[in-house]
């Protein structure tokens, strides 16, 4: 990615990935970099820089525990270089950090078949990012929409781990058995939003039967949603069906929206404290 801070958060933003964006308000002395100087922070990236040393590695872990928050927020730090970081150029620096989170819920949706194919042609036009998942790459169509990345990989399973928690997922492959090896690795991380299975009564009781076997707790297995879909939309073609589990997902990602409120802003207090702080 580049080291620009304008341009990393143009890419960010495509991929609605979280970052906070540090703003040196205001500085007192000898200092690393001058006012309106900025920088970028994911969770794993700095981009571009505030000047380096240990302002720039305290900015980096305020900023990374904003991020655990998820939170659309506002914060200031207030940082005497050499009584609190240790640094030699005895300025001070006022710093401002605000938190972008990410917007769009996520989704991983197992399976290119008849059903899965008519179903990502309703989630292209939802607000959710799609991570559509099969080992079988001649399954893919040839585009998808922007808001729906195809993965490839002979163990869909893997896949799992790369996903934030609240996640939404859909399993609907091939095979019985990869989908049965698909809820145990979902169950097992226990931080998903929703876990649906495409089957009838009879799979869902087998399934059921074995993942107690296996030893995962009752409430555990009631976090399984199979039969998916709504009852109400029946049908057997893949378009009935892909309707009918869009439905309930819609459903979800309104639930998701109404419950994501935004975090504290910058309280006039902590403004007046760092104005004291400076003069």
């Amino acid at each position: 990615m580049t080291t620009q801070w304008t341009d990393a958060i143009q890419v960010l933003r495509e991929r609605d990935e979280p970052f906070v964006l540090v703003t040196v308000i205001g500085v007192q002395g000898s200092t690393p970099r001058e006012s309106g100087t900025k920088m970028v922070i994911t969770a794993d990236q700095t981009l571009d820089t505030i000047g380096g040393g240990h302002l720039e590695f305290e900015s980096t872990r305020i900023a990374r525990e904003l991020l655990e928050k998820n939170e659309c927020r506002q914060h200031l730090e207030y940082f005497p270089l050499t009584a609190r970081l240790g640094q030699c150029c005895g300025g001070s620096v006022s710093v401002l950090f605000e938190v972008f989170p990410a917007t769009a819920p996520k989704l991983m949706l197992f399976g290119a078949g008849h059903v899965g194919k008519a179903l990502v042609t309703i989630l292209a036009g939802l607000p959710c990012r799609v991570e559509w998942v099969d080992s079988r790459a001649a399954e893919f169509p040839s585009a998808t929409a922007g808001n729906v990345n195809v993965r490839v990989g002979e163990y869909p399973a893997d896949e799992i781990q790369h996903m934030p928690a609240g996640t939404l997922y859909i399993v609907m492959t091939h095979n019985h058995q990869l989908d049965l090896e698909l809820c145990e690795a979902i169950l097992k991380r226990n931080d998903f939003a929703y876990l649906g299975v495409i089957g009838s009564k009879s799979k869902a009781i087998r399934f059921r039967k074995h993942l107690a076997h296996k030893g995962f707790s009752q409430e555990s297995i009631d976090q399984m949603q199979c039969p998916i879909g709504l009852q109400e939309v029946s049908g057997k073609k893949p378009m009935e069906v892909a309707v009918s589990v869009a439905g309930q997902l819609i459903g979800m990602l309104q639930q998701q929206a109404d419950e994501r409120k935004p975090g504290d802003g910058v309280n006039w207090r902590d403004i007046r404290k760092l104005i004291q702080q400076q003069s």
